[in-house]
């Protein structure tokens, strides 16, 4: 009973020593900031007590605070400064620090010194003074020391679909790719991803950027937002928000233009409902774009079967929703009707029904004499009213009407 309780309390000691400077160095600590006119000195400055003296004597110690006036900052261009500022889960590297990660990834390869200086000025001078895209310039600069790199580069040029499909598990070209450093392999997939999504090969770009960790790509803009529009073209909702929303977690430091497509995007496939008419309209788009590329394959086919399947479910729902209003319109109609006869009221016949009364339809003729002159007019009067009655009408109509009134008066 006792040994348990024992290390239950030396785990709760060893837990209460690392509270400080486990707490102090917290993202939550490190936002919230010290008290007013007061700074908490860095943990990394060395503990002046030995190194065998007691935990509970230094837990027991004051903690040093100096006056915020005294307090030095991080340095802006740390990463961790970075990302306390804009509450972000991945960095985003200017110019400089891509070009020390160029060097990084160049150097494990066993690239010579100087040719590590020369790659990264490349990169440098193609990103400001030439104005060419960073992942562009990064990957240049790097096939010129690689040259595996460089075959490769040359072959996707060349055809991209097919060096592509290469980098598949299956493809021949996997282990090749697998074997290039982390940093290398993100930008290649990155800059093949890219390509292909702006190619409209959403198919074949998602393989290829799936396995890109934006932690370690140079350029993580570029890979959020090509792979976050290629979920959105294959109406992958979730993918789709979860790369977008972590695109626009720096909408403020990213391109203009990744910002303000993504926030479109956002907005465009969030309120998608699943088997809406608004999905039936994005699968018939996105099999339009497969045959625009020349698609008659399997998944094409899937994709019409998929369009025709939703649209008869959703004629169907219709069709069934319709025939519930009308079941409950004849039930609504009966039920007055009964109330009608038990109260003694009649109700107004409803238009759109037909009436439930039967006869014959006989009734008896009225007879007209001329005590009153109906009808008698002089011969002059009647020939010219039988002209103004029949004056605009067609010639069969007029005949026909003088044939009646000839008739009348031989009746007479």
């Amino acid at each position: 009973m006792i040994g348990p309780l024992l290390m239950r309390i030396r785990f709760a000691a060893a837990i209460w020593t690392l509270v400080p400077a486990s707490f102090a160095a917290s993202p939550a600590m490190a936002e919230i900031g010290p008290p007013a006119e007061l700074a908490v000195v860095s943990t990394a400055i060395q503990s002046p007590f030995p190194a065998n003296t007691p935990s509970a004597f230094i837990r027991s110690a004051p903690v040093q605070i100096i006056p915020e006036s005294e307090a030095e900052p991080l340095e802006s261009n740390s990463p961790t400064h970075n990302g306390l500022k804009s509450g972000a889960d991945w960095p985003l590297r200017d110019s400089d620090e891509m070009a020390q990660q160029l060097r990084a990834t160049l150097d494990a390869l066993g690239v010579a010194p100087d040719l590590l200086d020369q790659a990264a000025e490349n990169f440098l001078v193609g990103v400001q003074r030439d104005d060419i895209e960073p992942l562009n310039a990064w990957v240049d600069a790097a096939s010129e020391q690689f040259d595996v790199l460089s075959e490769l580069m040359s072959r996707l040029n060349g055809d991209l679909l097919t060096t592509a499909r290469a980098m598949d598990p299956s493809g021949p070209d996997y282990a090749l790719v697998e074997s290039m450093p982390n940093e290398l392999r993100a930008a290649l997939r990155t800059w093949i991803g890219r390509e292909l999504a702006r190619a409209r090969y959403y198919d074949e770009a998602l393989p290829i950027f799936a396995e890109v960790d934006p932690m370690v790509c140079p350029d993580p803009a570029t890979l959020l937002f090509y792979r976050g529009a290629c979920y959105h073209a294959q109406l992958k909702v979730k993918d789709a928000l979860s790369d977008l929303r972590r695109l626009l977690q720096r909408k403020d430091e990213i391109p203009a233009r990744y910002a303000r497509t993504a926030e479109m995007m956002v907005a465009d496939i969030k309120p998608l409902k699943k088997d809406s008419l608004d999905e039936i309209s994005r699968l018939m788009s996105d099999v339009t774009r497969r045959l625009d590329l020349g698609r008659a394959d399997e998944a094409t086919q899937e994709r019409e079967q998929e369009v025709i399947d939703k649209l008869t479910k959703l004629i169907d729902k219709i069709e069934e929703e319709q025939q519930k209003q009308q079941q409950q319109q004849e039930q609504q109609q009966n039920a007055s009707g009964n109330g009608g006869q038990s109260d003694g009221q009649a109700s107004p016949m409803d238009d759109s029904r037909i009436a439930g009364a039967s006869g014959q339809g006989d009734a008896d003729r009225k007879k007209i004499d001329d005590q009153n002159g109906w009808g008698n007019l002089p011969p002059a009067e009647r020939q010219e009213s039988l002209q103004q009655i029949s004056r605009d009408l067609p010639t069969h109509y007029r005949e026909a009407i003088e044939a009646y009134f000839r008739k009348l008066a031989t009746q007479k």
